[in-house]
């Protein structure tokens, strides 16, 4: 059986992982499994900006790789960079195996403002399924309430929903045929 395993960095907020299965194998049809938490890699961390590098996470993630996974998402609660970016919601390799997503930037927490359990939720469900949109060949889309529009900021990411637009579920049905 072909799935999308969920692999944790550290120590996550588990409460977040049954929706989250719940809501990825709504969007890609796919069985979504656990595997154990992979340590944080040390070499990851940035003490200059005080972030991880996305990169050093995702190449991580495939080392850990199963045979029957179709995709691998990686969560931590790290802030994430990448070398052109100063920040990322999440990482994927576009039409790859692996992406990652940080629970960091999307807490109200993290721009002191009181937390809200449900609206953190729905947005690590937006994240997630924009990440592996991405390893299924999916860019970015011009429909702000699509799961796969460019989110810069945490308004863009509370201006879209955490599915498919037509389109682009249309492009993601045409690429599952390879698999």
């Amino acid at each position: 059986m072909n799935s999308i395993y969920l692999i944790p960095f550290g120590t996550i907020d588990q409460d977040i992982l049954p929706p989250l299965e719940v809501t990825l194998w709504q969007v890609f049809g796919y069985d979504v499994q656990r595997l154990p938490a992979l340590a944080e890699p040390a070499s990851a961390f940035t003490p200059a900006t005080g972030q991880w590098n996305s990169s050093l996470l995702l190449r991580d993630l495939l080392s850990v790789r199963p045979e029957d996974a179709v995709r691998l998402l990686g969560i931590t609660e790290h802030d994430l960079f990448i070398p052109m970016l100063s920040f990322v919601f999440g990482h994927a390799q576009l039409n790859g195996p692996a992406a990652v997503i940080s629970l960091a930037r999307l807490r109200q927490e993290f721009y002191r403002l009181p937390g809200n359990i449900p609206l953190f939720h729905h947005r690590v469900m937006k994240e997630a399924v924009h990440e592996l949109g991405h390893t299924f060949g999916l860019i970015h889309c011009a429909d702000p309430r699509c799961a796969m529009s460019l989110s810069n900021g945490i308004r863009q990411v509370d201006a879209k929903e955490a599915e498919l637009c037509s389109d682009c579920y249309e492009l993601f049905q045409s690429s599952v045929v390879s698999i």
